[in-house]
């Protein structure tokens, strides 16, 4: 995430980029005949086919294959999944919609097959060895290794894959089992065998989603209700364990030892650390101090002010703290203030126009932010996916059909957000924002907006951490100078997570890491039918037929060519929507830790992996005091 504000406004959806979560789409694009596959047993599965590594592959290029094992990690993680907390969890169980998930739970779980972070989109094998399409490419085909077990030393079978499968498919998360209606049945033919009977329907890369979803134990799930909040650890095959708990203050994961899959190729060089503790904190000053005291040891800053000013004391200024800076290679995607289209004052796309007019983001650039970031233009920012220029002929192709449906402006230069003056009070866009409400029936009258019934323009911010309020605090200046009643609505945690699970708000910040191959998972944020549908991630409520048709081209695109001109289709078409205020992105990570860990010399482009390949220097760490 960049930006100024809660890291919880960070969801790790970019495809596979959240360790082995991925997070997929409602729907599957309808695919007519049969999909192209490679034929045979694959050690390795793509969208388009392609693999960097060949079979038998030693290890990743981006990991030390040498790394030292042992030591501590303690952070404040950055992302989330599914319902995921980060300021609170009062549940060990990740994959459901009711609770606050505690961070990283996958840890805990092994997969079919995982994300290797330096390609697009490739998955390599883990409990299963090979993946093999059938049926014209609509049945996928795992074999298992002899060698996969679970935490308590059972043994990992077929049948532990399809009962997963298909209670993720019956009781998971929206965002999985609204997702996986395109899994006709999953079922075991051996002990090691498993056939996944897809409809025909489905995208290109369901399989690719299917084969890292996490794998839970038959048994344990059997013993125990899988839809409901715990604080007891579940039974996995990882490589860590759950460790120590305590309820919205950390959790802390253990490296097995004995992990069955310790030696394989996808794993030679990975998860070094004995110890993953995950800090809870309720604000930012009180985790950044937290920091400064050595209660935990490494944070990826958000907070521009603090990464500019914040790092002069003692600890930082001696080199005993460290600060660095990684290139982010993957799409910075959509960061902005989402509009909930729900609420009948905003469904008018003059209104939502004018809220853009309102907001002076170099103002905010230069005065809170010390110029660090640049301002955010698309959904598919800072990636070729970013539609640029007028429409090549391939869009066209595929908007033209829908001219009537579409905004004029589909089919120039693609909508940017208005540029003001950097004054904080743009006389001519706050002109133009005026005019745009006026228009829309929002006239003022005695100083207040106010439509035909006589009812006022309201807007309430939705955040659920203070600082916000100085980001919000120009925009909500220019807004009332409008003649809009704005405001910032503060709220802790869990009623944060209640209120967005059930779209409960006016405006809110979030920022969507994209995937660089687009797939399963953005019918989630834009589908019709995630409209809807509690806990997703279709925040601004957008039901538009030309959209759900342009997502189904992007999903059944049969080569990264045709993916990328529908992509920029479907970019034009969102950003014509005013749907969001964008906000702003740097490509860059910026992280700040004590000075004992080091990571491998070449990095991966789609995620800083930091978890699993960076590795901890004992010795200097005990030359600071700091125990393992």
């Amino acid at each position: 995430m960049t930006g100024h504000f809660t890291r919880r406004g960070f969801i790790g959806l970019a495809g596979f980029a959240l360790g082995s979560v991925y997070l997929p789409r409602l729907s599957a694009a309808e695919i007519d005949g049969p999909i192209a596959r490679p034929k045979g047993p694959q050690h390795g599965i793509s969208v388009f086919g392609d693999l960097k590594y060949p079979a038998g592959f030693p290890h990743f290029d981006y990991v030390n294959p040498d790394a030292p094992k042992g030591g501590l990690l303690s952070e404040i993680g950055a992302t989330t999944a599914y319902n995921g907390a980060q300021d609170n969890f009062d549940t060990l169980n990740g994959y459901i919609l009711k609770g606050n998930a505690a961070q990283r739970l996958d840890l805990n779980f092994d997969t079919l097959m995982v994300r290797a972070f330096d390609e697009p989109d490739a998955v390599y094998g883990l409990v299963a060895e090979t993946a093999e399409f059938e049926n014209d490419g609509h049945d996928v085909v795992f074999t298992l290794r002899e060698a996969a077990r679970f935490h308590d030393g059972s043994k990992l079978t077929a049948e532990d894959v399809t009962f997963s499968l298909l209670l993720l498919k019956k009781q998971g998360h929206p965002l999985i089992s609204q997702n996986m209606r395109e899994v006709v049945d999953a079922i075991a033919e051996t002990a090691s065998r498993v056939r996944v009977k897809l409809s025909g329907k489905e995208a290109r890369d369901l399989p690719l989603m299917l084969a890292t979803l996490p794998i839970f134990s038959k048994t344990f799930y059997t013993e125990n209700v899988f839809d409901k909040t715990t604080l007891a650890p579940p039974l996995g095959s990882g490589p860590y364990r759950i460790g120590q708990v305590e309820a919205s203050r950390r959790i802390e994961y253990e490296r097995v030892e004995d992990y069955w899959a310790r030696d394989l190729n996808v794993n030679r060089g990975q998860h070094n650390f004995a110890r993953i503790r995950f800090e809870v904190f309720r604000d930012r000053t009180t985790d950044f101090e937290a920091f400064k005291a050595r209660q935990y040891l490494l944070r990826e800053e958000f907070t521009a002010k603090v990464w500019a000013t914040g790092y002069d004391f003692p600890a930082a200024k001696d080199g005993r703290v460290r600060r660095l800076t990684i290139p982010d290679r993957s799409p910075s995607g959509a960061q902005g203030w989402f509009v909930n289209l729900r609420r009948a004052q905003f469904q008018d796309i003059r209104v939502r126009e004018a809220l853009s007019c309102a907001f002076d983001f170099p103002w905010i650039n230069k005065n809170l932010f010390y110029g660090a970031y640049t301002r955010t233009r698309s959904f598919f920012e800072n990636s070729p996916l970013m539609a640029e220029g007028l429409p090549s002929p391939g869009e066209l192709a595929l908007l033209e059909p829908y001219r009537a449906q579409l905004p004029a402006t589909v089919f120039g230069e693609p909508v940017t957000p208005p540029v003001s003056d950097g004054s904080g009070q743009d006389r001519k866009l706050l002109r133009q924002a005026g005019a745009l409400l006026d228009a829309a029936g929002w006239k003022v009258v005695d100083g207040v907006r106010q439509n035909a019934q006589g009812a006022p323009l309201k807007i309430e911010f939705l955040q659920d951490e203070s600082m916000l309020e100085r980001i919000c605090g120009s925009f909500i200046k220019n807004l009332k100078l409008l003649g809009v009643q704005a405001s910032i609505r503060i709220v802790d945690g869990a009623q944060y997570q209640d209120r967005m699970k059930n779209y409960d708000f006016d405006l809110t910040v979030q920022r969507y890491s994209m995937s660089p191959t687009p797939g399963v998972e953005i019918h989630a944020f834009w589908g019709s039918e995630m409209a809807h549908v509690p806990g997703g991630n279709n925040l601004s409520g957008i039901a538009y037929p030309v959209i759900d048709t342009l997502i189904e081209k992007i999903i059944s695109a049969e080569n990264r060519a045709d993916q990328t001109v529908a992509t920029h289709a479907l970019d034009r078409v969102l950003r014509a929507g005013w749907y969001w205020v964008p906000q702003w992105f740097k490509p860059v990570h910026t992280l700040a830790f004590w000075d004992i860990y080091d990571y491998p010399a070449e990095l991966p482009a789609y995620d800083r992996a930091l978890e699993a390949t960076w590795w901890a220097d004992e010795a200097r760490a005990a030359k600071l005091g700091i125990g393992g």
